[in-house]
C-alpha cells in the first residue's frame, strides 16, 4: 500500500492541520515522514510538508509536527507584518500587496536554512503557478534528485516562498532557474490546487506505477462560513472583489477535490482508502492572515474539535499506516 498525505493552503489556518499531524505522530510514535510515501502541500500546507521532511540529525526530520505548531504561534505575526511605511505605500492594499515579503522570507530562512528539495526524507509535491508562462508548476523531490533532470533542485525555503505567494497578500516570487528566461515568476499554488490531494494521488500513481493500492489522507484548514451578502457584492468592483474572490476560489477548489476523491476512492469490500479531516470556521476569523493570539486560540479550538469528533477515524488511519511499516 502506498500512503499519501495532502495538506491544504490557508495561511495562518495551517495551525489546524499541524495539530492533526501532531496527533498522528503521537498515536503512531513515528514521524510523519516515515508514515507516508508522498506528502503534498499547498501554500501553508507546502511549508508543513517541507518542514516535516527537512532532515536533521541521523536522517531523522528536524521538526516534529508539534514544533511546527509553534511556528504559527511564534512567527505568525512576523510573517504577516505591515510596517507603517508599507501600509501607506500600499494605499490600503490597492497599490501594492498587503505585506512585504521580508517577514515571510526571514521566517522561512530561519526554519529551512540551506536545505535542498532533493534532501526531503520522503517524496514531496508542492504546487505553485507561473504567471508568465501561465502554467501550473510543481516542485517534485523526485525531479530534484534525478540527475537526468537538471535545474529542478531548489532550496526548501525558495519552494516554500513560491507556493505561499498568495496574490494581494505577497508579491510574486522570482525564482532564479536554468533556461532561456533565467527565472520563474511564481504565485501561490492555491489558485488552482488549494487542496492538493488530487494532484498528490495522481503523482503517487505516476511515481509508483506498479502499485494499485493507495491510501490518501487529506487535511483541511477550515471551511469558510462567512457570507458574502448579495446586496453588498452586487456593487463590488475590481478593488473590493480582489481578496474575497481569492477566498472563494481557494474554498471552492478544496471542496471540489474532496468530492472527486470520495468518488474515486470508494471502499469496495475492503479497508477505507480516503480520509478527509476538515472543520467549519464558525468561530474566530477565516482570514488567512489573522495571526492575533485570540484567533490562534480559536483555530486551535477548531483543531481540537476535529480531533475529538474524528477520534475513531484517526485511530483507524494510524492503524493502517502502522500496518504498512
Amino acid at each position: 500500500m502506498i500512503s499519501v498525505l495532502a495538506i491544504d493552503g490557508g495561511g495562518i489556518r495551517g495551525i489546524i492541520p499541524a495539530m492533526v499531524l501532531d496527533q498522528i505522530e503521537e498515536r503512531t510514535e513515528k514521524p510523519i515522514s516515515e508514515l507516508f510515501d508522498l506528502i503534498a502541500g499547498t501554500s501553508t500546507g507546502g511549508i508543513l510538508a517541507l518542514g516535516l521532511t527537512k532532515p536533521g540529525n541521523d536522517d531523522k526530520p528536524q521538526y516534529t509536527a508539534k514544533q511546527l505548531i509553534d511556528l504559527y504561534e511564534a512567527e505568525g505575526e512576523n510573517i504577516f507584518y505591515r510596517s507603517i511605511c508599507h501600509r501607506i505605500n500600499a494605499l490600503g492594499n490597492i497599490a501594492e500587496e498587503k505585506y512585504s515579503s521580508d517577514g515571510i522570507e526571514s521566517v522561512l530562512h530561519k526554519y529551512f536554512g540551506e536545505a535542498r528539495l532533493q534532501q526531503a526524507l520522503t517524496e514531496v509535491l508542492v504546487p505553485s503557478y507561473d504567471i508568465e508562462r501561465r502554467n501550473p508548476w510543481f516542485f517534485r523531490s523526485r525531479y530534484a534528485r534525478d540527475p537526468k533532470k537538471k535545474g529542478f533542485d531548489f532550496s526548501m525555503g525558495e519552494v516554500a516562498r513560491a507556493t505561499s505567494a498568495a496574490p494581494t497578500y505577497f508579491e510574486p516570487f522570482k525564482l532564479d532557474a536554468e533556461g532561456p528566461e533565467g527565472y520563474y515568476a511564481l504565485v501561490d499554488g492555491g489558485v488552482f490546487a488549494n487542496n492538493p490531494a488530487m494532484c498528490a494521488y495522481v503523482e503517487a500513481r505516476r511515481t509508483y506505477k506498479n502499485e494499485n493500492d493507495f491510501l490518501v489522507a487529506s487535511l483541511g484548514t477550515g471551511e469558510l462560513t462567512r457570507k458574502l451578502p448579495y446586496e453588498e457584492a452586487i456593487g463590488w468592483g475590481l478593488a473590493l472583489w480582489a481578496q474575497p474572490i481569492l477566498n472563494v476560489v481557494f474554498d471552492g477548489v478544496s471542496d471540489t477535490v474532496d468530492f472527486q476523491l470520495r468518488e474515486l476512492l470508494l471502499p469496495e469490500d475492503g479497508p477505507r482508502r480516503y480520509y478527509r479531516f476538515q472543520t467549519e470556521l464558525d468561530i474566530g476569523k477565516d482570514d488567512m492572515d489573522d495571526a492575533s493570539s485570540t484567533n490562534i486560540y480559536a483555530l486551535k479550538t477548531k483543531a481540537q474539535e476535529i480531533i475529538r469528533r474524528n477520534d475513531n477515524d484517526l485511530d483507524a488511519l494510524c492503524a493502517q499506516l502502522l500496518e504498512r511499516q
